[in-house]
């Protein structure tokens, strides 16, 4: 079986962004991690952000997506949706933003918990229906 993670904004940017103060530490766990990564659509447009002012920054986010077969998760049915905004209400003081309730709800469905985010604090606090606890991957 495939080992799969989660992958969140944070290392993403720091990957495409070299004067990230994470870029190098981020750089080194994706281009050696061989399994499965997974993100959402709302991680893509968070990342977009942050990067389209960067020479080819949204080209080079794609090209990341590709050379790493990231599987991008979209977010579509109002089911889901209910999920993430109950989510929200229930981490309102941590915070947890769009993106993150949509990685706790790809983690819940599709049962991976293993997560490459620099957002340590989050995503130590936060847990899907299950319960069950994220392992940060990041060193």
């Amino acid at each position: 079986m495939i080992e799969s993670w989660l992958l969140d904004t944070g290392p993403m940017v720091a990957y495409l962004l070299a004067r990230d103060p994470a870029h190098a530490r981020t750089s080194s766990v994706i281009d050696t991690f061989r399994g499965q990564f997974i993100t959402t659509t709302a991680v893509i447009t968070e990342v977009m952000y942050f990067v389209r002012r960067a020479p080819d920054g949204p080209d080079r986010l794609i090209g990341l997506l590709h050379a790493t077969q990231t599987q991008v998760v979209d977010l579509s049915e109002l089911r889901a949706l209910d999920v993430c905004a109950r989510l929200m209400r229930r981490y309102f003081d941590t915070p947890m933003d769009f993106a993150d309730a949509t990685l706790v709800w790809a983690a819940e469905t599709l049962g991976v918990f293993d997560i490459c985010t620099l957002d340590r604090r989050g995503f130590s606090i936060f847990r899907p229906t299950s319960g069950k606890r994220f392992r940060l991957v990041l060193p």
